[in-house]
């Protein structure tokens, strides 16, 4: 993209900075720096590439301008790539590799040139608020920042250029002008841009300033791809795409700025990533050719007239789509899965419907759309587009706007692609439901209306409910909803049905989570199912990780002995399913108990939950280790099983007179009395109850031989018992036949045992799994055999039941053959139906024998009950027949052979109906009324009747009122009545008897009414004029009309003239003629009109021609006369056209009576002969006489007519003309006026004041022409009034002049100008003025001075030419002489400002050369840290000429004590402190010292007490916490003070030292011993000397013979083993070393 600069001249005002700014990659722009709205920062990064390429910004500045696309510019923006090229494009992906800072050089600049560079950026951000589009400078070269991938080598900017103009010939037919040109240095390029300036006036779309490159984004040439891969043909007016050699290779295209309207041929592209058809002339949206394009990654079609994107085809790869400047009213187009970023500023968009589903959209840009009118557009292309979206409008989204995206429901976006229109989040959720409505109502059933729609917020596998509820407005069947669950992307579009989710609630997984949910709801009525409707959810929400129960359900019979099962439903909520905590418990009216080991999912009930109810307690926990909450579900009471016994036996010898044992294990809850019996058998095989009720039996002689049977018959508490009993089956197994069970009941009373049946395909007595039933249980005993029963036993199983209730044990009985079949035949055979006409007759019958086959079923018609009769063929295997009219008198009969499964026949049956059929009762089936309800149709009764042959059937007809009364219309009674005039109004109806030929009435039918009855169309039959055809004559018309009840029918009358043209006339029914009639005919058109205002055809007449009447006047009258106003008569003139008219005007002094020619022509004064006469003054007090004689053209004449008026004339109102006002000397003013009407009496005059805000103020006293001004006239108008006044004392109307200038007094003036004070620098210098001592100035400068406005000025130079610059802040009084002064001239100049806003003459004066004053310090003060490793600095501000030598001294102050301790050889204005600094303040003293020797006061400032390095203070604190320490120190062997030190002399020492003592050691060797070389106590003069000159260096004296000079390797190790030293010998120093340490002694 194209970021204007300023001109090379603007560009050197540009301080610049030390390096360029940091370039910042912004996504959605072409831009490789974001543009401010300043041209200044533009200049700024620019300036070394604008200084370096100026034969190109000079030659080609106008091309430049022109095409920034195209040709050798355009190439320059190549250093510029786009972000978003460089994302999407390969071959630009390298460039953020080899990317560097670009440095800008240093340009000089003076202070004058930064406050004229502020100046340019202060007005440049002003014009870029008011100018939203930048535009480049018409002498300026729009260029690119530079490149990030710019090489490394630094190549010279003019030998890049001459590389940029040697690409852009590549494939281009004037490949060979251009390269020509390259080689002149640039200055020849400007023909090769002519050729192109055509182009600028045919397309002004491909200018500069149209082409905002904040919106454009048009992608930069590759220019390392292969001219393989590479096609540039921009800018070659190319037409169509066959002039190219386009081939299949190509990857990178670039078709920018041509003429091209088509594409086809680009289907051979099918490996292109970047193509750019920009600016080119495509109109009509046929885009269908680039389906091939599969690999696209960029598009470009900015600057074309496209108007829909519809046809735009879906690309797999498109990451980019640039659209911009076109003529699209939406952005309706196909989905595209990968694109990033969408560029459509510069439309006609103005709606979000059919928005596209564009799931990675990272930047969409609208601007400049009609769009942007829509409220919180970016809140709904967040909604349209989904997270992806990072940037708006080319910024990053507003959070607020986010927020608000948040508010509007689930559905918001589909409703917004359907066409909703967009409102406040507050109105969305009511609104968006209406919406929808409006699109379902069509779907839904009738009278069916859908009250609420929506889903809950969805939680990773947590229960999601959709809630969908309708109102049933009618009655008609109960509303039944399916339910078909969807899933959807990130934005509520791309849903893919969810198999097997039908109902209404789904649980979503894990992979749902971030996506939308669907349900489609579908109603039925009625069996009918109709269109779904819908609701949208919110993304899914990750679970919360802690799993909850559902619902907790508990299986299984709750029976004694049963295996009870819980089953919960658990929602996990995103933790992974685990082994949850299951407990039973057991609940008793005195509470609950748990039951121990029952801690699985299965429990199995035992004796001791009977009458109880169970508790099943579940708390899932996931494999994490959360644990939901508990859960528990109880059920009812537990019952006990049925008693039963097992495993019955006898125990003991079956010996005489020993005792046996019956014995057996007892089931079915707490046994109660079971019964006990002993019996014996007998020799015919029955037993023979012996004992009862004891379990034990002693075996007697008569049973010796015998078998002994044991019966145990179990019994409950409750009385429940389980008994045996023997039954067998009496009767015939055959189908259809009946069969019994009897039963022999031991064990009690037999009461109402139950009975059931069974079949079974085996002999043997099978189980109860084994066998079917029949039929279920009952009391009866007895069973007739279903045809189900064929070929299978029947097994009956009795189940004894004592009259208590008791019931036992069931025993089953079996047949001893199968059940066999029947032959085929019929049990019964009837029909049934009424044997009349139009009736059905239905046959039915009963089959016996088997299974049946396909029985044989026809009827006949029989004449007699003895006949064969005749076949019914369309009847003919059908169960039903239906009676017709023909079979009326006739017998009808049905015949039915039954035939087995296995096609066996049997006996056929008839059934023949006793009655003939019968005709049915004369009906009528319809009666319509046909006919228009309109007055002279004719309505008909059309009718279908039914019940045998019709006869004399009977109508009525009848009207009905709107009130509902009706009545009977005389006279008709056929099928067919002609409507009347009378029954207008009226609803007409039919009433019709049927009858038929044998006089059977039938009943009555009464249609519908039809109405009401309109009517007829109006017409009109005849249409006649009548009356006078002469001037005067009055002409009227009849007219006859028909067509209903008359309305308000429109006559329009019309004068025609003899050439055809006519006139619409007003008038009624009546047209009086008038003059304009004459010669011309009157035509009459008469249109209907019905009453309810229907019209009919007009009709017209036209009469005779008008004749003209006799010429005469009818009236005369004249009005007031007044002096100087013109009289014109009133007069009528009658009788055809006017002609030359004689008028005689006549002055008379008396009103005459009786106007008779003679008489006023003898007492009369004739003064004028026209129609319109103008008093005179002369005619004021006369009577005014006319006299008229009318004429017709023809020249006939009529009577004279004469009128005179009723008053004399009268004078005019007195009034005052050109009222003004004249100034004849500075404060004298004249008024003038002119008077009129009448003679002039004693008329007023007045003078008025008028202030600037428009009051006006009458001057008291001033009441002649003449006016002298007063101090209260000042700064206002004066106003001269004139009221006239007729001799007569008639008062006329005041007049105002005009008001006259501003009225200011005499100008303020100065006499003389001086100044008071030294003219020395740092003196401060007054202006003193003196005013003129005349009286009117001394009265003006008291009364009217406002302000003096002061103004100082500097010399350039001394000298007698002086020339002086203003002083820009010094508009005050008074002036404090600056250091700059010395030597020059100050100048003063001042003017006075009055009351009124006036200025004076400005007069000025002039000093003498400024002397320098006096040296002088201010504002002393030391810098520095604190500590005694620091550099401390002077700063104070010098004062009294050009400073000298000034002289500082350092010294250092102890705290508390005013002396003073100098420090030698530090008069710097710099100070490094060291460690004799500590606990001492520092203090500078400065005696400034002008250069010319004189010398001013000494200044002195101090720092706060010097404090030790907070490293070396922990150090120094330690060491003397430890009391005693050891130095390693070097020493010089030669102790000759000036030889210096070199340290192959050094020897190495141990210093040692401790709170009470300090020595020096040598160390020892391997052939001496260590010897102390110093040492001492730190009694005075005990001492550690620095050298100031050598930080490494320091001497301890200990006494006047015994010192030592040492050194360290640092000046660290140096002020840490002094400090020390001077800590332990601390209470010999004046101030404590350990205080100023800040160490506790």
């Amino acid at each position: 993209m194209e970021a204007p600069l300023e001109s090379p001249k603007a560009a050197k005002l540009v301080k610049p900075r030390a390096s360029a700014p940091t370039v910042r990659s912004v996504s959605g722009t072409t831009s490789s720096v974001k543009k401010r709205a300043d041209g200044v920062t533009s200049a700024e990064s620019n300036v070394s590439r604008s200084s370096s390429m100026k034969p190109t910004s000079t030659a080609n500045a106008g091309s430049v301008q022109r095409r920034s696309s195209t040709g050798t510019a355009g190439k320059q923006q190549e250093n510029g790539r786009s972000a978003v090229a460089n994302k999407a494009s390969p071959s630009l992906s390298d460039g953020p590799k080899k990317s560097r800072a670009v440095s800008v050089p240093t340009v000089s600049s003076r202070p004058s040139l930064e406050k004229r560079t502020s100046l340019l950026s202060e007005r440049t951000k002003v014009d870029s608020v008011k100018k939203p589009a930048v535009k480049a400078s018409p002498t300026s070269t729009l260029r690119k920042v530079p490149s990030l991938t710019e090489s490394s080598n630094g190549t010279s900017a003019s030998a890049s250029s001459r590389r940029m103009v040697s690409n852009v010939s590549l494939n281009s037919p004037r490949s060979s002008s251009v390269t020509s040109s390259a080689t002149k240095k640039f200055g020849s390029q400007t023909s090769s841009v002519d050729k192109g300036s055509s182009v600028l006036s045919r397309r002004k779309s491909s200018t500069a300033t149209s082409r905002d490159s904040r919106f454009m984004m048009l992608p930069q040439v590759d220019l390392k791809a292969s001219d393989e891969l590479r096609l540039d043909s921009r800018g070659h007016r190319v037409r169509s795409l066959k002039q190219l050699r386009l081939t299949p290779k190509l990857e990178f295209v670039y078709l920018r700025d041509n003429l091209l309207s088509s594409l086809e041929g680009i289907e051979i592209l099918n490996g292109v990533k970047v193509l750019d058809l920009s600016f080119n002339d495509f109109k009509l949206p046929e885009f269908e050719p680039l389906e091939n394009c599969k690999v696209l990654q960029q598009l470009y079609l900015a600057g074309n007239q496209i108007t829909s994107l519809a046809s735009l085809p879906e690309f797999p790869n498109l990451e980019f789509l640039s659209v911009a400047q076109n003529r699209l009213k939406s952005l309706c187009m196909a989905s595209q899965p990968r694109l990033q970023v969408l560029a459509a500023s510069r439309n006609k968009i103005s709606t979000l419907r059919g928005f596209p589903h564009l799931p990675s959209l990272e930047n969409l840009r609208v601007e400049e759309n009609p769009l942007l009118e829509m409220p919180h557009l970016e809140a709904a292309s967040i909604l349209l587009v989904g997270p992806t979206l990072k940037k708006f409008n080319d910024q990053d989204l507003n959070p607020s706007e986010a927020e608000i995206a948040q508010q509007y429901p689930a559905h918001t976006a589909i409703c917004i692609r359907g066409g909703w229109e967009f409102s406040s989040p507050e109105l969305a959720a009511d609104s968006t439901f209406s919406f929808l409505l409006e699109q379902w109502k069509n779907k839904l059933p009738q009278d069916c209306i859908v009250k609420t729609a929506y889903v809950d917020q969805p939680f990773e596998e947590d229960p999601c409910h959709c809630h969908f509820s309708f109102t049933n407005l009618s009655s008609e069947g109960n509303i039944v909803l399916k339910y078909q669950w969807f899933l959807g992307g990130k934005t509520p579009t791309d849903f893919v049905p969810i198999p097997e989710e039908l109902s209404e609630v789904y649980w979503p997984k894990r992979e749902d989570v971030g996506r939308c949910l669907k349900v489609e709801c579908t109603p039925l009525l009625n069996d009918a199912e109709f269109l779904p409707i819908f609701a949208v959810s919110l993304p899914v929400c990750p679970g919360t990780g802690c799993p909850k129960v559902i619902n907790l359900t508990v299986s299984g019979e709750l029976v004694e002995g049963n295996v009870l099962k819980g089953v919960p439903e658990i929602a996990w909520c995103g933790g992974t399913p685990g082994k949850g905590v299951a407990s039973w418990l057991r609940r008793t009216w005195n509470g609950n108990a748990v039951i121990d080991g029952a801690e699985g999912m299965e429990y199995q009930l035992t004796i001791d939950d009977i009458n109880s109810s169970l508790v099943f307690m579940y708390t899932p926990v996931t494999e994490e280790g959360v644990k939901g909450e508990p859960q528990c579900t109880m059920t009812d009471f537990v019952k006990a099983g049925t008693p039963s016994v097992s495993n019955v036996h006898i125990i003991g010898d079956i010996v005489e007179d020993i005792t046996i044992k019956g014995n057996g294990k007892y089931f079915g809850g707490k046994e109660g009395l079971s019964k006990f019996q002993w019996f014996r058998e007998k020799e015919n095989g029955e037993f023979l109850l012996v004992l009862s009720n004891s379990i034990e039996y002693t075996v007697t002689k008569e049973d010796v031989g015998s078998h002994l049977k044991f019966v145990y018959t179990p019994v409950n508490l409750e009385g429940l018992f389980n008994c045996p009993c023997l039954c067998h089956i009496v009767g015939e197994a055959r189908e259809g036949s009946k069969v019994s069970v009897t039963a022999t009941v031991t064990g009690g009373t037999e009461g109402s045992s139950r009975v059931q049946w069974f079949k079974s395909s085996s002999s043997e007595l099978p189980y109860d799994h084994e066998i079917e039933a029949l039929c279920t249980s009952k009391i009866s005993k007895t069973f007739r055999v279903p045809l189900g029963a064929v070929g299978y036993y029947i097994v009956a199983k009795f189940t004894p039941v004592a009259p208590d209730g008791e019931i036992g044990a069931p025993a089953y009985a079996i047949s001893n053959n199968v059940v066999e079949t029947l032959p085929p035949g019929l049990n019964f055979l009837i029909v049934t139906g009424e044997f009349s006409e139009d009736q059905m007759l239905t046959a039915s019958y009963g089959y016996i024998g088997g299974y049946e086959g396909k029985s044989l079923y026809s009827w006949y018609l029989h004449e007699a009950e003895d006949d064969e009769g005749s076949p019914l063929t369309e009847a003919s295997g059908l169960l039903q027949y239906h009676i017709k009219k023909e079979d009326i008198g006739k017998f009808v009969s049905f015949k039915c052979i039954p035939i087995r499964n296995d096609g066996i026949a049997g006996e056929p049956g008839v059934f023949i109906g006793k009655d003939r059929v019968t005709p049915g009762s004369p009906t009528l089936l319809s009666l319509e009324l046909n006919g228009d309800a309109i007055e002279g149709a004719t309505m008909v009764a059309n009718r279908r009747y039914w019940g045998g042959e019709e006869g004399d059937t009977l109508f009525r007809w009848v009207l009905t009122s709107c009130d509902g009364t009706w009545m009977e219309i005389e006279g008709a009674t056929s099928s067919s009545y002609s409507l009347k005039c009378d029954d207008i109004g009226f609803y007409v109806a039919v009433s019709c008897v049927p009858v038929r030929s044998d006089g059977v009435h039938g009943s009555l039918v009464l249609t519908e009414a039809i109405g009401p009855i309109n009517p007829g169309p109006p017409a009109c039959r005849s249409l006649e004029l009548a009356g006078s055809m002469l001037e005067g004559g009055r002409l009227t018309y009849h007219a006859e009309y028909t067509g209903g009840v008359k309305g308000n029918c429109i006559q329009e009358w019309f004068r025609l003239y003899e050439g055809g043209s006519k006139d619409k006339l007003i008038a009624n029914e009546c047209l009086d003629l008038t003059l304009a009639d004459v010669d011309c005919r009157i035509e009459v058109t008469f249109t209907p009109v019905r009453e309810d205002g229907l019209q009919g055809s007009p009709k017209s007449v036209s009469s005779d021609i008008i004749l003209p009447g006799e010429p005469k006047g009818t009236s005369l009258v004249l009005p007031e006369c007044f002096e100087d106003n013109e009289v014109s008569p009133v007069k009528t003139y009658f009788g055809g056209q006017q002609g030359t008219v004689k008028y005689t005007w006549f002055r008379a002094t008396e009103k005459l009576e009786n106007l008779e020619s003679d008489l006023v022509a003898s007492s009369s004064e004739v003064v004028g002969e026209t129609l319109v006469y103008k008093p005179s003054l002369d005619d004021v007090g006369f009577y005014l006489i006319l006299s008229w004689v009318p004429t017709r053209c023809d020249g006939k004449t009529g009577d004279t007519l004469m009128a005179i008026t009723d008053n004399p004339v009268m004078a005019a109102f007195p009034s005052a003309l050109d009222v003004s006002l004249k100034q004849t000397s500075s404060d004298l003013y004249n008024g003038v006026c002119i008077y009129y009407g009448g003679y002039e009496g004693s008329s007023l005059h007045k003078w008025y004041r008028e202030s600037s805000d428009g009051t006006r103020i009458c001057i008291d006293g001033a009441d002649s022409s003449t006016y002298e001004v007063t101090d209260a006239d000042y700064s206002c108008c004066l106003l001269f009034g004139y009221t006239p006044i007729r001799s007569d004392g008639v008062i006329g109307e005041e007049k105002i002049s005009g008001p006259s200038d501003i009225i200011f007094p005499e100008q303020l003036q100065f006499e003389t100008l001086s100044f008071k004070g030294n003219q020395v620098e740092r003196e401060t210098l007054t202006v003193v003025e003196q005013i003129p001592s005349n009286e009117t100035q001394e009265h003006i400068w008291h009364n009217y001075k406002k302000e003096i406005k002061y103004q100082w000025f500097a010399s350039n130079e001394s000298g007698a030419d002086l020339s002086f610059e203003p002083l820009a802040t010094e508009c005050s009084r008074s002036y404090r002489v600056q250091f700059e002064d010395i030597g020059r001239c100050l100048k003063c100049e001042c003017f006075v400002i009055d009351v009124f806003g006036r200025s004076s003459e400005s007069v000025s004066a002039v000093t003498s050369p400024i002397l320098p004053g006096i040296p002088k310090i201010e504002k002393l003060e030391i810098e520095g840290r604190g500590f005694h490793t620091n550099l401390y600095a002077v700063r104070g501000t010098y004062s009294g000429g050009r400073e000298g030598k000034s002289k500082i001294q350092w010294l250092r102050s102890m705290v508390g004590s005013p002396d003073l301790i100098s420090i030698p050889g530090e008069n710097g204005r710099m100070y490094e402190a060291n460690v004799d600094d500590v606990g001492y303040r520092l203090v500078a003293i400065y005696t400034p010292v002008r250069e010319d020797g004189v010398e001013g006061r000494p200044v002195s400032a101090s720092t706060e007490p010097i404090a030790v390095e907070p490293e070396i203070y922990k150090e120094v604190k330690q060491k003397l916490d430890d009391g005693s320490v050891k130095f390693e120190v070097l020493c010089d062997k030669d102790r000759t003070p000036k030889k210096a030190q070199v340290m192959g002399h050094l020897e190495r020492r141990i210093l040692e030292a401790n709170r009470k003592r300090i020595k020096v050691v040598k160390a020892g060797s391997k052939t001496s011993f260590p010897t102390t070389e110093a040492r001492g106590t730190y009694t005075p003069p005990f001492h550690v000397e620095l050298y100031r000159n050598d930080q490494h260096r320091f001497k301890i004296v200990v006494d006047g013979d015994n010192e030592v000079d040492l050194m360290v390797q640092t000046r660290h190790m140096r002020d840490l083993v002094i400090l020390v030293i001077r800590g332990f010998a601390q209470k010999f120093n004046s101030t404590s070393l350990n205080s100023l340490l800040r160490i506790e002694a």
